[in-house]
């Protein structure tokens, strides 16, 4: 029997932002996939063996080139926080662009913390990786997909609140 292999996380923080990042830390952002990863796939039940072998890049883009990348794959002209590109499926293989700008929008429109918004951002590219899905308008918020969404952002951040 081979042992599990886990996922490979790849963080890209913004350009510049090296030493002054003020999101998550790595290691935050690194459990956030896993906890999504252990979702399982649209329709299964969450396993042990979930997320065995993924490989991830989770890239922080700044303003406009989010916006760029929207128009380009999206043919939408309007900045959007998280975008997800699924390369493979058996293991899953992808790509998370996430715009720290729009999260902190979006983070100080609703009265939240930017950090946390980042994790949730990278918690719904995650899941639609996994071939999870939610309609459109303000329906998007009572779907299966945020329910799951909203539950593994609290288990993590119980956890990472535990460890303070």
């Amino acid at each position: 029997m081979t042992a599990p292999v886990p996922p490979d996380i790849r963080i890209d923080f913004p350009p510049g932002e090296d030493e002054g990042w003020r999101g998550p830390s790595e290691a935050e952002l690194k459990a956030a996939a896993r906890a999504a990863l252990g979702a399982g796939p649209a329709g299964d039940a969450p396993g042990a063996a979930a997320g065995e072998g993924a490989e991830l890049s989770v890239t922080f883009l700044p303003a406009a080139a989010m916006r760029v990348l929207n128009r380009d794959y999206h043919g939408v002209d309007d900045l959007t926080d998280v975008l997800a590109f699924g390369l493979g499926e058996d293991p899953l293989v992808g790509d998370i662009y996430i715009s720290p700008d729009a999260a902190e929008a979006s983070a100080r429109e609703l009265g939240l913390d930017p950090g946390e918004e980042i994790l949730r951002l990278l918690i719904h590219g995650v899941l639609h990786l996994l071939g999870h899905d939610h309609p459109e308008g303000e329906a998007r918020y009572a779907s299966p997909m945020f329910e799951l969404q909203e539950r593994l952002l609290a288990r993590l951040l119980a956890e990472f609140r535990g460890r303070a």
